[in-house]
């Protein structure tokens, strides 16, 4: 049977050649894997989340259900591996097995699966905030986890290397302000998910919901709850005072550094000529609060 590739992972690997490459030896790393941990694989997951890994439902031998997960190479999820070894299930999946070199992960797999998507914005929010505390913890010296900042110095690289699709040159160079100046390293610091949105928490028999897919980096709390405001822009668009108060105040949060946040990836995703004019709307709404 051919291997399925999900269409929005192939287009994603199109764009390098080491993520070409990545693509190209799917199928074998697949296979050894399946070997090596004594697998059966059902077929591929696919969905609008999956741009960056290729997952599959699995059993073990003893029948334990699991998900194998199979990571395309990309900043952002470079400690995936050693960030759910630190969190250790609370609140993420469980890290059953794991194989740096090829980037592949055996998780624990949430049944029912459903996904916090599924509630009501306002419902999201709570359960959003019950997770994000636990998962802001200083990790012990000598870890090996990245600054932030090294992840909004590349995003900045990006958004500069394309200055041509700029359409508000003002508005994106006040947004790559925020980044250099809301990113210094401070002693407050924590270990963030980066990427918590409703999409990546799951329903699950060992907890309520579980957190999937961490981009784990050391910052700054209020960054790590922009995700989810920018997975509910017509919320934060039309209302925007209220929604970052709301999340704020649930999360115990200064609201103003999440608007400065908040604002900052928005006008720099306005860089993006597909992004804008809708990334440059919501940044001018989150200019004033």
């Amino acid at each position: 049977m051919a291997l399925q590739i999900p269409a929005r992972l192939a287009a994603n690997c199109q764009r390098e050649p080491a993520t070409r490459a990545w693509l190209e030896h799917l199928s074998e790393r697949i296979a050894e894997l399946t070997a090596r941990w004594g697998l059966r694989l059902g077929p591929a997951i696919d969905g609008e989340e999956l741009s960056c890994a290729w997952l599959a439902p699995a059993q073990r031998a003893d029948g334990t259900p699991a998900v194998l997960k199979l990571g395309m190479p990309h900043l952002e999820g470079e400690h995936e591996i050693e960030g759910l070894r630190f969190w250790a299930g609370s609140p993420t999946v469980r890290l059953l097995e794991a194989a740096p070199e090829l980037g592949a992960l055996l998780l624990e797999r949430c049944e029912p699966g459903t996904h916090l998507r599924a509630l009501p914005e306002l419902e999201q929010d709570e359960q959003i905030a019950r997770l994000l505390p636990r998962l802001w913890l200083c990790p012990p010296p000598g870890h090996p986890f990245r600054h932030l900042s090294a992840m909004l110095r590349y995003w900045a690289d990006a958004a500069r290397g394309r200055r041509a699709e700029w359409l508000d040159a003002t508005l994106v160079e006040e947004g790559l302000r925020g980044f250099e100046e809301l990113s210094r390293p401070a002693p407050s610091d924590v270990l963030l998910a980066t990427d918590l949105h409703a999409g990546n928490v799951l329903r699950a028999s060992r907890e309520p919901w579980l957190v999937i897919d961490p981009k784990p980096f050391v910052g700054d709390r209020s960054y790590d709850a922009t995700q989810h405001l920018l997975n509910c822009r017509a919320r934060l668009q039309s209302r925007p005072r209220e929604t970052l108060r709301g999340l704020a105040d649930l999360l115990q949060l200064d609201a103003e550094r999440l608007r400065l946040w908040t604002f900052a990836r928005a006008a720099v995703e306005s860089s993006r000529r597909s992004a804008h004019p809708e990334a440059a709307l919501l940044a001018r709404a989150l200019a004033s609060g």
